[in-house]
């Protein structure tokens, strides 16, 4: 007989964080830990980081290069999500907020340069497409496993928002 007792939980902390390179990343360096909204913190700090490389150092950060860090940040996602949450017995534990930062990333490229307005909105929007899980992302939320389910449905999430904004501006 088997033992089929499911794997014990565990509480993130930093020293849980600071155990692995995967956890560091997969929490967010940190923001994953929030006691409050993890998800919503990990896609500020997103937008922070996104809106201070671009500006700070344009020439290293500039759109190709975005679309080349978001690509290998998604498939470094994948990697270190299914570790991580493997390490706390939970597939997609809520600590988790790379997703979050890729898809912002990914929201970011293509609706910057905008305003701190606009910026906002897609913040928003974002974050409700990600909460709210509106058909089919919350059927990709259940159905897919693994590192790969935890950070495809942000990303079709981010495309929800991306599609919101070009219908925004077509009007």
């Amino acid at each position: 007989m088997t033992d089929s007792k499911p794997k014990q939980r565990i509480r993130p902390t930093a020293t849980f964080m600071l155990s692995h390179p995967s956890h560091f990343v997969a929490q967010g360096f940190g923001s994953g830990l929030s006691p409050v909204m993890p998800g919503t913190v990990g896609t500020f700090l997103a937008w922070v980081m996104f809106v201070v490389l671009s500006y700070r150092w344009p020439a290293i950060f500039s759109a190709p290069h975005w679309c080349f860090i978001i690509v290998i940040g998604f498939i470094v996602g994948v990697v270190v999500c299914d570790r991580t949450g493997r390490s706390l017995g939970v597939p997609d534990h809520g600590s988790m907020v790379w997703d979050e930062i890729i898809a912002m990333w990914l929201v970011l490229l293509f609706v910057m340069p905008a305003d701190v307005v606009t910026q906002c909105w897609a913040f928003f929007w974002f974050r409700v497409f990600d909460m709210v899980k509106p058909p089919p992302i919350a059927y990709f939320d259940r159905q897919l496993k693994g590192g790969f389910g935890v950070m495809f449905d942000d990303i079709v999430a981010a495309f929800y928002t991306l599609l919101l904004f070009a219908v925004w501006r077509a009007c």
